[in-house]
C-alpha cells in the first residue's frame, strides 16, 4: 500500500510505501480482528493521512495497475476515524479477496446520541489527545483518556465541557436575592478561568496554564508559544495540549464564528448537540483542544465542541430551543418566589443523577428555600418539547426515576405559548 497525494490516481513515483508491519496492523484494524496496539496504529495513520492531505492507495491489483483508493475520514457525530473506499465506475474495485473490499468493520459509525444516551463525568485528567504509540502495535502502558473511539455518541471534549461548567457551577443561576444585576460575559469567562486553575491536564500541569477564553490568543499564536515552552516538561505518557473557550454566535461546518476576532478553522467538523432535526442556534460555548498530530507541521486546533447555551451572560447549556425559552422564563420566575420570601435556584444537570431505581438526568432542577423557616424544596421540570415515540419512550423510564428527586412537573409548548410556567411551578411547590 501507499500513500499518495489527494486527488491522484496512485500511480507514479511520488507514492509513499507503508511499510509491512503497518499494512498488516492497519489490515487487522479494518476488519475488526485488531488488538488495541492495531486499532492505535491504524488510527494514527489515518491522522496522518488526513492532516497531511494524503489519500490511501492499496496495492491488490498489482505494483502497475491504477490502484484502488481509501480516503482517511473522522465521523464528528461518534469522533470515529475509519477509511472511506471511493468508488465510482471510472475507479477501479479492489480484488474480491482484498480485506479493503468491504466497508470497515465497525459498528461505531452509526452510533448517535440519544435522548437516553448517559452522562457520566470523564475520568482522569483534563485531556482529549493522547501521545502517539512509540511503536507500532505497542500496548499504552494505561488505558488513555481519549474517546475517539469509545464512548462515541457522548464526545469527551463535551463531557469535559460540561464538567467545567458543573465545577464552576455555571450550570446554575442563583437566587434572585445573591445575583448582582451587572453579571456579564466578563464575569462568566473569570469564573470558568478560575475553575481551570483548579483542574489538572496531567500530573503537576494545571488547565489554567494552557487555557484562553479569546480567539486573538490563537491568531497570535500565543496558544502555540506557551504550549511549546510548557510542553518541555510535559509528563511522559501524557500529550502536550491546550484549551481555549470561546463565545460564538454560530458555527459552520470547521469554522467557527467567534465574537470580537477573526473566525477559527479546526482541522474537524465542529461537534454539536446542534444537528438536522434539532437546530439550536446561538450562542454557543465552544470549547477548543490545540495540539500536535504526526505531520501537523506544529500545533493547531484539531478539535471543537459547540454546546448551546442561554446567553452570553449565562453560560447554562440548553439541548434545544425549547429548552432555552423555558429556562427564560423560569429565570423570570426567581422574582414571584422572591416576594414570598423564597430563594429560587435553578440547576441544569449535565451529567447523570443517581436515584433508588437507577440514574436520570432532569431537564431543570428548581431548589427553593424559605428565607424565614429556611425549608428546603425541589422541583423537577421538564422540557417536553417533542412527541418523538423515541424520546417520549425514554422520558417514560426516566420521569419515575426524577420523582425520586421531587416533585415533576412536564412543561409543553402549548404551556409556554399560554405562559402557565409560572402557575404550573408554584403548585409544584405547593404554593
Amino acid at each position: 500500500m501507499w500513500l499518495i497525494a489527494r486527488h491522484t490516481n496512485g500511480l507514479g513515483s511520488g507514492r509513499i510505501p507503508l511499510p509491512l508491519p503497518v499494512r498488516e496492523a492497519l489490515v487487522r484494524w479494518y476488519v475488526g480482528l485488531g488488538s488495541r496496539g492495531d486499532e492505535e496504529a491504524g488510527i494514527m495513520l489515518v491522522q496522518q493521512a488526513r492532516i497531511g492531505e494524503k489519500w490511501l492507495a492499496c496495492d491488490c491489483l498489482g505494483p502497475d495497475e491504477p490502484p484502488p483508493i481509501l480516503t482517511p475520514a473522522f465521523l464528528s457525530e461518534a469522533e470515529t476515524y475509519y477509511l472511506r473506499r471511493l468508488t465510482s465506475a471510472s475507479r477501479p474495485e479492489h480484488h474480491p479477496s482484498c480485506p479493503f473490499c468491504r466497508e470497515q468493520a465497525t459498528n461505531r459509525l452509526s452510533e448517535v446520541r440519544s435522548h437516553s444516551t448517559p452522562a457520566e463525568p470523564p475520568m482522569g485528567y483534563f485531556e482529549v489527545l493522547r501521545p502517539a504509540p512509540e511503536k507500532l502495535a505497542q500496548m499504552p502502558e494505561e488505558d488513555s483518556s481519549d474517546d475517539r473511539t469509545r464512548q462515541g455518541s457522548v464526545p469527551r471534549l463535551a463531557r469535559l465541557l460540561w464538567r467545567l461548567l458543573s465545577i464552576s457551577g455555571l450550570n446554575r443561576c442563583p437566587p434572585l436575592s445573591e445575583d448582582h444585576m451587572d453579571h456579564s460575559i466578563s464575569d462568566e469567562f473569570r469564573i470558568l478561568s478560575a475553575t481551570a486553575a483548579k483542574v489538572e491536564i496531567a500530573p503537576g500541569i494545571e488547565l489554567g496554564r494552557a487555557f484562553w477564553t479569546h480567539a486573538q490568543a490563537l491568531h497570535s499564536k500565543r496558544v502555540y508559544a506557551s504550549l511549546r515552552e510548557i510542553a518541555r516538561r510535559w509528563p511522559r505518557g501524557h500529550a502536550p495540549q491546550a484549551f481555549l473557550a470561546l463565545f460564538a454566535q454560530q458555527f459552520r461546518g470547521a469554522t467557527i464564528e467567534v465574537a470580537g476576532a477573526e473566525p477559527v478553522v479546526i482541522a474537524n467538523r465542529v461537534q454539536s448537540p446542534s444537528v438536522r432535526g434539532n437546530i439550536i442556534k446561538g450562542p454557543y460555548l465552544v470549547l477548543i483542544v490545540a495540539g500536535q498530530y504526526p505531520e501537523a507541521h506544529g500545533y493547531a486546533p484539531l478539535r471543537a465542541y459547540a454546546q448551546p447555551i442561554l446567553s452570553g451572560r449565562r453560560f447554562i447549556p440548553v439541548d434545544s430551543e425549547f429548552e432555552r425559552a423555558v429556562l427564560r422564563d423560569l429565570i423570570k420566575l426567581r422574582a414571584a418566589f422572591d416576594s414570598y420570601g423564597i430563594d429560587l435556584a435553578i440547576e441544569k444537570p449535565v451529567f447523570d443523577m443517581l436515584t433508588p431505581i437507577g440514574p436520570c438526568r432532569p431537564d431543570f432542577l428548581l431548589e427553593a428555600r424559605s428565607r424565614s423557616t429556611g425549608e428546603i424544596r425541589q422541583l423537577v421540570i421538564e422540557a417536553m418539547g417533542s412527541d418523538d415515540e423515541a424520546y417520549l419512550l425514554s422520558k417514560a423510564v426516566t420521569h419515575p426515576r426524577m420523582e425520586q428527586l421531587g416533585p415533576l412537573v412536564c412543561v409543553s409548548p402549548l404551556d409556554l405559548e399560554h405562559g402557565r410556567i409560572a402557575s404550573m411551578a408554584l403548585r409544584g411547590f405547593g404554593l
